[in-house]
């Protein structure tokens, strides 16, 4: 696929307008793979994701005047799920990694993928316990490949204090996976 760019964004955006609904189709295709797992990150629920990013597609065909062209639709979308997530969060504050369904292996070795799931889900549950803003920083640049400068855009704040909450968060990673290091570092 394509790298997206604010020019392509904003030619899908200006045909999204004038009601084609191809133009639509393209938009979601390239977008909606990243906002659900991006979700499914931060919630530790799919479907639950699934229903922010209908939300946030939802919220830009709302605003579609208000867009500014000078950045992908990936910012827009990336803050508004950013936005949507940490609200759900607050409202809910416990999320149950548990009921999240283990993704497919890709590993043909069965020991070796057994332990990459036992140590994503304890990774994953550790990221959990974060808190709300040093787990969105850590799921956009680690999980997610953005950018310390594409992760400060998208939460409205410094690249420092990007960089703090990283910081901050590999810490309280560091702390709270101490107990398994020994896990973590295995080969199987």
């Amino acid at each position: 696929m394509k790298k997206s760019t604010s020019e392509s964004d904003a030619l899908l955006l200006r045909k999204i307008k004038n009601g084609d609904t191809a133009a639509t189709r393209i938009l979601v295709d390239q977008y909606v793979d990243k906002i659900v797992n991006y979700g499914t990150r931060m919630l530790g629920d799919r479907s639950e994701s699934e229903d922010v990013a209908q939300e946030a597609f939802l919220r830009l065909w709302q605003n579609l005047d208000k867009w500014r062209a000078e950045a992908p639709v990936i910012h827009w979308l990336h803050r508004v799920t950013y936005n949507l997530c940490i609200d759900r969060l607050r409202k809910k504050k416990l999320v149950n990694i548990d009921d999240v369904a283990e993704p497919e292996d890709p590993f043909e070795n069965p020991a070796r993928s057994v332990h990459q799931a036992q140590v994503s889900t304890m990774v994953n549950k550790a990221i959990q316990k974060l808190p709300e803003r040093q787990r969105a920083a850590i799921v956009f640049t680690h999980q997610e490949g953005l950018s310390n400068i594409e992760t400060a855009q998208i939460m409205e704040i410094s690249v420092e204090a990007v960089e703090s909450l990283l910081s901050r968060g590999r810490g309280g990673l560091r702390s709270l996976l101490e107990g398994i290091r020994p896990e973590l570092e295995g080969d199987v």
